[in-house]
C-alpha cells in the first residue's frame, strides 16, 4: 500500500452542500440562513467564547494559575522530630526555638506538625497542632498548650 493508494471508506464522506446556486438547487438566495440576523450573515457567527455580550467565562475569573485564599494564614512551621533533640521539661515556644537556633526567621504563629518520632516530655506552646503531632507529644509525657 503506497500513500497515494489511501481513500476513505466508501460512504463516509458526504459531498458538500452547495448553497446559492439558485432556486433549483434548494438552496438559493439566503442558502437556508433565513433573512435576518446574526447567524444568516457571512465569516464566523461570533467568537469563541463569547456569551451574547455577557460577561465571558475568561474574563469572570481570576487571571492567575492559583486562586488566592482569601483569608490565608502563614504559619511558623516545625515536625515533632525536631523537638526530640531539646531538654525535658522544656516550654516550647516560638522564642525559645528561635534562641535554640531551630527555627531561623519568625514566619507567624508557631504550628507543629507531627513527622517524625519524639520521646522527651515537653510544655509545647503554639497556635496550632495538627492532631498527629499532638497524639506524639501528649503519648511521650508532654503537653500541648493552645495560644
Amino acid at each position: 500500500m503506497k500513500i497515494h493508494e489511501l481513500s476513505p471508506k466508501a460512504g463516509s464522506k458526504k459531498r458538500p452542500r452547495r448553497v446559492g446556486r439558485g432556486i433549483a438547487a434548494g438552496q438559493g438566495a439566503s442558502c437556508g440562513f433565513g433573512m435576518r440576523g446574526q447567524k444568516s450573515r457571512s465569516g464566523r457567527s461570533t467568537r469563541p467564547g463569547f456569551e451574547g455580550g455577557q460577561m465571558p467565562l475568561y474574563r469572570r475569573l481570576p487571571k492567575l494559575k492559583n486562586f488566592p485564599l482569601v483569608n490565608h494564614k502563614e504559619f511558623t512551621i516545625i515536625n515533632v522530630g525536631r523537638l526530640a533533640e531539646l531538654p525535658a521539661k522544656s516550654e516550647v515556644t516560638i522564642e525559645f526555638l528561635m534562641e535554640k537556633g531551630i527555627v531561623t526567621t519568625n514566619d507567624g504563629p508557631l504550628k507543629i506538625l507531627g513527622n517524625g518520632e519524639i520521646s522527651v516530655a515537653l510544655n509545647v506552646k503554639a497556635a496550632a497542632f495538627s492532631a498527629g503531632a499532638k497524639a506524639k507529644i501528649e503519648a511521650a509525657g508532654g503537653t500541648c498548650e493552645l495560644l
